[in-house]
């Protein structure tokens, strides 16, 4: 397959969210053409001082388009713009390329792949890992599922967004080495959330702890700034607690299919839930906020998890 490249393709970019604005930016900073789609109008706007365009529907922007990238917050938002008389299957033309960047279930990239091959469009699953300035700088790393030639062809658009991209295998591939990752990103959160309580509730001055368990080696790269950001109580959202809340329920439903038993991952995600629950829209490191009020009230009582993990007298 040719190379997807600046001066040949036209692309479409439906999604212009928390990470979805950033990269559509990078693309058209880059050189590309693109048509943006968002159900906000608003969104899509923000894009035209970089040089893009807006389409009023999904049928114009995939029936103008050589790709189509989307960056959707759920399996529901995905399918409802790629399937029906509307979507972009049914308009898009024999030969163009679908780069699905959304957090999804394994099965739904590959129901996505089914129904473009229906309609000769290639689908490739390449999920995203990294927030919004990762984004904002062209660092995120990718991991990506489908057609390895069509990935290939790709490459011209990761190297514009991310600092490294993988190809994982057939589709759905993408989609569940993200689930893997976001597992450790979401169990880390909440031992570092924990850890901050323990210190806390042992005396340590709550600056100096977080200043210093930013300086150990156990703390990932990824949960670096998050500690950096807690010591500002600054929980404004990089990677919304409802969309790792979200990811958690796919891991877990992950694991129920394949009969993986994953304990840390159902307890982490109880607690992700409760603070989420709370209805502000805060970064998941506020699970922070969550493990603090709990070790300031004490104990929490008995009963069982929504995830059906037992945590009495937590």
């Amino acid at each position: 397959m040719k190379p997807i490249m600046q001066e040949n393709s036209r692309l479409g970019f439906v999604g212009i969210g928390y990470m979805g604005r950033p990269i559509a930016r990078r693309l058209l900073e880059s050189g590309f053409k693109l048509t943006a789609y968002d159900r906000n109008r608003a969104k899509a706007e923000e894009l035209i001082p970089y040089g893009g365009n807006v389409a009023q529907s999904i049928a114009e922007l995939s029936s103008s388009c050589d790709v189509v990238l989307s960056c959707l917050p759920s399996d529901e938002a995905v399918l409802d713009i790629y399937r029906g008389p509307d979507g972009v299957f049914a308009n898009a033309h024999g030969g163009s390329l679908v780069i699905d960047l959304s957090t999804v279930y394994p099965e739904t990239s590959q129901q996505l792949s089914r129904l473009g091959s229906a309609r000769g469009v290639a689908v490739l699953d390449v999920t995203i890992s990294g927030s919004t300035p990762a984004a904002e700088n062209g660092l995120l790393t990718l991991f990506g599922g489908g057609d390895k030639e069509r990935f290939d062809a790709a490459e011209s658009i990761f190297r514009v967004i991310a600092k490294k991209h993988f190809y994982l295998g057939p589709s759905g591939s993408g989609a569940t080495m993200k689930l893997v990752v976001n597992t450790l990103l979401g169990i880390g959160m909440q031992a570092i959330a924990e850890a901050v309580a323990l210190g806390e509730k042992a005396g340590l001055d709550r600056i100096r702890l977080l200043g210093v368990l930013s300086q150990t080696a156990v703390v990932a790269p990824a949960h670096l700034g998050k500690l950096e950001r807690a010591m500002k109580s600054d929980y404004s959202p990089q990677f919304p607690i409802r969309l790792m809340n979200k990811d958690f329920g796919l891991i877990l439903e992950l694991a129920n299919t394949v009969g993986a038993r994953m304990p840390a991952a159902g307890a982490a995600f109880e607690i992700n839930a409760r603070q989420s629950d709370e209805g502000a829209e805060q970064d998941f490191s506020a699970v922070i906020l969550q493990m603090e009020k709990r070790a300031h009230l004490g104990s929490n009582g008995n009963g069982r998890t929504r995830s059906g993990v037992d945590l009495a007298g937590y």
